[in-house]
């Protein structure tokens, strides 16, 4: 699995961190010829993501890691590294930053993946409710966990929802105006209940989103296109704790936000 470039965002952390100076502290303690060996260590079970950025980070140090997607338990330990001790200590904060924050990522998506799997085929995927900056290193994340990405920008796809409805005036004309405007382009349509699903069918968009629907709805939503290619995804009201019951209506896909905007950051630390 390729991950994504991030040079941006390493700059940029390095240029918050040193804004007002240099690291102050780590000159005045560490000699300037000192070289430490450290390591990685997980004090939480979890999906590792970001540690490939970890050389990026640190260009002139040794390094080895595990793969990203690798599964560890506390105690593990996810990356060696012997470099300079003043360069290690100024980097740190920054690698285990990102480490930390994709990590947490990956393991809330295979907590999905693993409670939807358990049931049937149905697969987690995200939103473009991202971090600015970050969008790419999450979607990865989300990757590694085992979760499906949903559109990573406007401009991979249609997506039909509340607001261009009241604007164009209904959902077969907001159809009608993206198909007319971009006949290629794949389409996705938001309904909010079983008799505008009804409507758009004829319609044969490429994905219904249901949002907010009941998983009893979902179920109804499911045998209602059973007959067409017409992918389904179910949006809103999804947690955890009703993962499986939504994974066993058969729905293609749910679409969870909470994957990249309130997943916890997984405790891992650096031990010398």
């Amino acid at each position: 699995m390729q991950a994504p470039d991030a040079t941006a965002v390493i700059e940029a952390a390095f240029a918050e961190d040193l804004a007002y100076g240099p690291d102050y502290t780590t000159l005045a303690t560490i000699d300037a010829d000192a070289h430490t060996t450290a390591q990685v260590r997980a004090r939480a079970e979890g999906i590792i993501c970001g540690a490939v950025y970890i050389e990026h980070v640190l260009s002139d140090a040794s390094i080895t890691t595990v793969p990203d997607g690798t599964r560890v338990r506390p105690g593990d330990v996810v990356a060696t590294i012997e470099a300079p001790t003043r360069k290690l200590l100024t980097a740190e904060r920054t690698f285990l930053n990102l480490l930390c924050h994709l990590s947490g990522i990956a393991t809330v998506t295979d907590q999905w993946a693993s409670a939807l799997a358990a049931v049937g085929n149905t697969r987690v995927r995200d939103t473009r409710k991202t971090t600015p900056g970050l969008r790419l290193l999450e979607k990865y994340a989300v990757r590694c966990g085992g979760g499906v990405n949903h559109r990573l920008g406007l401009g991979d796809a249609a997506l039909i929802k509340d607001n261009h409805i009241a604007a164009a005036g209904s959902v077969t004309a907001a159809f009608e105006k993206v198909l007319a405007a971009y006949p290629d382009l794949a389409c996705e349509i938001e309904v909010d209940n079983l008799e505008q699903l009804a409507e758009v069918l004829p319609l044969n968009p490429d994905v219904v989103m249901l949002d907010n629907f009941t998983p009893a709805e979902v179920r109804q939503a499911v045998e209602m296109v059973a007959s067409q290619s017409v992918v389904l995804e179910a949006s809103g009201g999804l947690t955890l704790d009703n993962a499986a019951e939504y994974g066993a209506t058969g729905v293609d896909f749910v679409a969870v936000g909470e994957l990249t905007h309130s997943a916890p950051v997984l405790d891992l630390g650096l031990d010398f």
